[in-house]
């Protein structure tokens, strides 16, 4: 099932390579979604407030993490493109290794740290309890979520989409039966919750490796290359901490985001959570588009074919326009009806609340949807650097409205925060895209001259 890229039609391998990771993330964020409802429904508003007032911090903690993984697939991409099937197996085992000792490293840091977050963010009284055994869940199994992403990237990086996504669906049915026997069973309550995550991941990324030794010869290791190797180590931790500084980067404004919103009390929380939710859902063929066109362009890269990338990335930005102008007016249409599976109390504050986020965000899905494209291309030609200073950008834009909207107690506002921060995003990776390209296109003129 594994996917060559460098040849065909980019349109069709495209297409053929984001359906199943629109299926899974599709069906990732369905399970969140479950899980987000299970805890409204039947923990109550003010625990599903509680999962909310942490999202910042999660996307801050995993966000770095899945940025360096991410990074660290990205050469073993270049390196199948280029078919150097010694070097995949290098950049697997390297992988492993940087994955193992910075999940350790952040597990560490957050546990230790999580309790002045949480204050520093005007985490409301009522719900801080909750708040804090939730996260803490999530911290401590850290290791479980980054392992199955890490092993997905390397299956994604030799172009086979579909075996993560049969995982993905096994771990989705397996979180929602332990979110219904942790909480109602157990009455663990909004750590249930937290613990059922971890659970299906680990098993799921278990599920993977599995799979890879079995199936994936091309993936598999030997104890030769389970060390750090030089050379490999520069180029995987080059390419994954700007990924991963851009994901902080973007996270700290989010953090920001999160202070702000927190001043408005549970109920505000709890309608933006279901809001964000309806949105990540509608949103999810972004990621994988972001997804394909990172393997599309690294594993191009690989062969240095320019032309190709250019192509490809003007198709990927034209599918994700169409789709964009779709789901706007789908997410204004369906607003009720999302919104109303998460919560049984309080149902018209959440409505009224999450129909105006809903509303604003949605104008904007073009510009969201393009950051995703540009910014996986230039990290699959090993631009993360430029895909960083986007996060800047994006975090100038969402603290300066946020900080606006607090100080004028302005929900509206805090709505627009995240929009503002999508359009100064591609204010950088658009042009940044065309420098690059350029700047590729010269190196491999000179290069072709050199052997003519």
């Amino acid at each position: 099932m594994n996917l060559d890229m460098t040849k065909g039609s980019p349109f069709k391998l495209i297409v053929r390579f984001i359906l199943p990771l629109i299926a899974g993330n599709v069906f990732q964020q369905f399970y969140s979604m479950v899980d987000t409802i299970i805890v409204g429904r039947y923990v109550g508003v003010k625990a599903l407030a509680a999962v909310g007032a942490t999202g910042t911090i999660n996307f801050l903690i995993f966000g770095f993490a899945m940025g360096l993984s991410g990074g660290f697939t990205v050469l073993t991409a270049q390196k199948y493109g280029a078919q150097d099937e010694d070097g995949v197996k290098k950049s697997v085992g390297s992988g492993l290794i940087l994955s193992v000792l910075a999940s350790a490293i952040l597990t560490l840091l957050s546990v230790f740290y999580m309790n002045p977050l949480l204050r520093l963010l005007n985490t409301p009284d009522d719900i801080y309890g909750m708040s804090y055994d939730y996260i803490i869940v999530i911290c401590y199994g850290l290791i479980a979520c980054v392992f199955y992403n890490l092993i997905a990237g390397y299956l994604r990086a030799v172009g086979n989409s579909i075996a993560p996504l049969i995982f993905l669906i096994i771990s989705a049915v397996l979180n929602i039966f332990l979110d219904l026997v942790l909480i109602l069973n157990f009455h663990m309550g909004v750590a249930g919750a937290a613990l059922a995550t971890v659970l299906a991941q680990g098993i799921s990324g278990i599920a993977c490796l599995i799979y890879i030794i079995g199936k994936v010869p091309v993936l598999r290791i030997k104890r030769k290359h389970l060390k750090l190797h030089h050379g490999y180590v520069s180029t995987q931790l080059r390419i994954g901490i700007p990924m991963a500084l851009q994901f902080s980067i973007t996270a700290v404004g989010t953090l920001i985001l999160q202070a702000a919103l927190n001043l408005f009390g549970s109920i505000v929380i709890a309608s933006y959570t279901a809001a964000v939710k309806a949105e990540q859902l509608l949103t999810q063929p972004f990621m994988a588009m972001g997804s394909t066109m990172a393997t599309y362009a690294a594993q191009n890269y690989g062969q240095f074919d320019v032309g190709r990338i250019r192509k490809g990335t003007r198709i990927a930005v034209i599918m994700t326009v169409v789709y964009s102008l779709i789901i706007a007016v789908a997410a204004n249409l369906l607003a009720d009806n999302i919104l109303g599976m998460f919560v049984s109390e309080g149902v018209n504050d959440i409505l009224r609340y999450g129909e105006t986020y809903i509303l604003i965000v949605s104008i904007f899905f073009i510009p969201l949807g393009v950051i995703f494209v540009f910014r996986n291309v230039l990290q699959g030609m090993s631009f993360s650097f430029v895909a960083m200073l986007a996060g800047v950008m994006e975090l100038a834009g969402r603290t300066v409205v946020a900080l606006i909207a607090a100080h004028l107690m302005s929900y509206s506002g805090v709505c627009f925060a995240s929009p503002v921060a999508w359009v100064m995003a591609d204010l950088l990776l658009i042009p940044a895209f065309y420098h690059c390209i350029g700047k590729l296109k010269d190196q491999s003129a000179g290069v072709s001259r050199q052997f003519t």
